[in-house]
């Protein structure tokens, strides 16, 4: 290995202690996740704990407009650090010891973001939560001016804007917070489209190398990790429930139907090659910002089977409608969203095009079945899956090929 040689992406590589970094090859053959990729995204699993964890509580004590508010500010920063890291490491990882440095504090910042996650949601104090942000963003700021360094023509520019936006944006968020409280309502929104400026901004004259199949591989794991957490929370909401001699035939019908709408949702996400697609920054930035809502979704739909359970445990100072739109709601959000932005560019036919659509409706009409919504919202969607499953074996499939 050259001086100037990045490592390979096997789970197996030799760490060096530092590497000239510059970019890698959009090409590269059997690029996969790495172990830091992995440990990386874990890290988050506690930020969107919290967040799902204030939004029952909010839901459950029947202010639904502060919870959701507050979840989608504090889901955004927990996605969009992560988003940026990973379309960063897609295209620059060198796994030498300053990258696994600047990681190891990016995951360190996520953790007081986590911290703060509590104060934002419940005093609007936004102090500790901005710091984590702040935390990781300025060690991706130092990851890039080391990708500046190490790059020269457009490359090099392209990173030392990403360095610049960077700066510019986080700069704004510390103002923000000095501001008064009342400059926090408007000022929120601005900020966040600069934030989402940034990557436009950067790579306006060139596309930096991200994979791929790497970045599909890595949103797909971000998923499993946040559906993963969706399981947990109502595992241990149902566990809480049992502990106080819950009646079983109220909570064993929500827990399946839980466990069969995430089982849904995961069948429903990967049943597409979406790396056939991402051929393009145009494709690629639509879809990777419509994982907002993919994602934000996602880890509502634990959020709100902990809210039906708590309903039904007389925990919750909600209606029994009120309770079971908190799972239907988002589990038809999901299957909207990845419909349009990552499962509709490889459905064939009218037929496929309107089978997640309609199962979302149906989902949506199944939150007025009182105690029974969550079973039959879980029955919705193992329909839709079933009949997205016999639809694509019925119809003639073409061929896939990446739109370059």
């Amino acid at each position: 290995m050259t001086e100037d040689t990045p490592p390979g992406a096997g789970h197996g590589r030799t760490v060096v202690p530092v590497v000239r970094m510059t970019a890698r090859s959009r090409d590269e053959p059997h690029r996969a996740a790495t172990p830091l990729e992995l440990l990386f995204d874990l890290s988050f699993v506690v930020a969107v704990a919290q967040a799902g964890a204030r939004l029952v509580h909010a839901l459950a004590e029947g202010d639904p407009g502060h919870g959701i508010a507050g979840y989608l500010f504090v889901f955004f920063a927990i996605w969009w650090a992560w988003v940026n890291f990973t379309w960063f490491a897609s295209a620059y990882d060198t796994d030498d010891v300053p990258y696994r440095l600047a990681t190891l504090v990016q995951m360190a910042g996520v953790l007081v973001l986590a911290a703060g996650v509590p104060r934002a949601f419940d005093e609007a104090q936004y102090g500790v939560a901005i710091t984590g942000y702040l935390i990781m963003r300025v060690a991706l700021t130092l990851q890039w001016l080391r990708a500046a360094h190490g790059e020269t023509g457009a490359a090099r520019t392209a990173a030392l804007r990403y360095a610049a936006g960077l700066v510019v944006v986080q700069v704004g968020w510390v103002v923000l917070l000095l501001l008064p409280d009342a400059a926090w309502a408007w000022g929120v929104i601005p900020m966040v489209a600069a934030e989402l400026a940034v990557p436009a901004f950067a790579e306006h004259r060139h596309r930096t190398p991200w994979h791929p199949h790497h970045i599909a591989e890595r949103y797909g794991l971000f998923t499993i990790i946040v559906l993963g957490e969706t399981i947990a929370a109502a595992t241990v909401a149902v566990q809480s429930a049992l502990d106080e001699s819950a009646a079983l035939d109220e909570l064993l019908p929500i827990a399946a139907g839980g466990l069969v709408i995430v089982f849904a949702a995961f069948w429903i996400y990967f049943s597409v090659p979406i790396h056939l697609y991402l051929a393009s920054n145009r494709q690629a930035f639509v879809w990777g910002y419509g994982h907002y809502l993919i994602l934000g979704s996602a880890a509502a739909i634990g959020a709100g089977i902990e809210v039906a359970v708590e309903q039904v445990t007389h925990h919750a100072h909600i209606s029994t409608l009120a309770a079971s739109f908190a799972v239907t709601v988002p589990t038809a959000l999901f299957m909207i969203t990845v419909w349009l932005v990552h499962a509709r560019q490889f459905k064939q036919g009218l037929a496929q095009q309107l089978v997640l659509p309609i199962g979302a409706l149906l989902v949506l009409a199944t939150s007025f079945a009182g105690h029974w919504a969550v079973p039959l919202a879980g029955l919705a969607t193992a329909c839709t899956v079933g009949t997205g499953v016999y639809l694509a074996a019925t119809q003639p499939r073409r061929p896939q090929t990446r739109r370059d």
